[in-house]
């Protein structure tokens, strides 16, 4: 499988996690606040290149892959690259590239792990466990008796099962960085070969 292939693979891994999550927000009552980016303003956001390759290769394609290369090396340990802060503070924002998000945000929110004594718990923030106590109290309820939800861990498990090195951690940036530069070196070994073809 090459990059390309595997970059194809998390998108079908993406839309997986699209209808599950999509079921289960329509019962769960707990989508994130419009406008809210308190978890996007954290620069040390584990995630791994792999699920960036989607990203990688759309920044390739509009020619702007090396123009975010150098933003992410002028402030490495910035927040995430895609977050656009809409105020003083980085609590209030967007993604840029919402539809090319990382698993990790896809998760955040929509999905649940299970705690020390197996039971299911969500994936979600303060901000919302005390803005929204009735439907995370309910929520939490319902997902440990017939609710189905998405299991953070499930998706990590196939999404190493797509490259187990590639799945490696990074804080965010650093994570798209690696993503970039893949891409970057994949595509120019591919003109290369299309070259050396006449």
């Amino acid at each position: 499988m090459n990059l390309k292939d595997k970059s194809q693979a998390v998108l079908a891994l993406y839309q997986e996690l699209g209808a599950e999550a999509k079921s289960f927000a329509s019962e769960g009552k707990l989508g994130c606040y419009s406008g809210c980016g308190l978890c996007c303003a954290n620069p040390k956001i584990p995630a791994s290149p792999l699920e960036f390759l989607p990203l990688a290769f759309e920044l390739y394609e509009k020619g702007a892959a090396d123009a975010t290369l150098r933003i992410i090396e002028e402030n490495p340990s910035a927040n995430c690259v895609l977050f656009r802060a809409q105020d003083p503070q980085g609590n209030q924002g967007f993604c840029s590239n919402y539809k090319n998000r990382g698993l990790i945000c896809r998760l955040f929110g929509s999905a649940a792990r299970r705690n020390k004594v197996g039971q299911k718990e969500l994936i979600i923030c303060k901000k919302l466990k005390e803005g929204k106590p009735e439907e995370f109290l309910e929520t939490t309820q319902k997902i440990n008796q017939d609710l189905e939800v998405p299991m953070a861990m499930a998706y990590y498990t196939q999404l190493r099962d797509i490259d187990e090195n590639l799945a490696e951690e990074f804080p965010i940036n650093e994570a798209i960085r690696r993503s970039i530069e893949l891409v970057l070196r994949f595509k120019y070994y591919e003109e290369e070969e299309k070259a050396t073809e006449f």
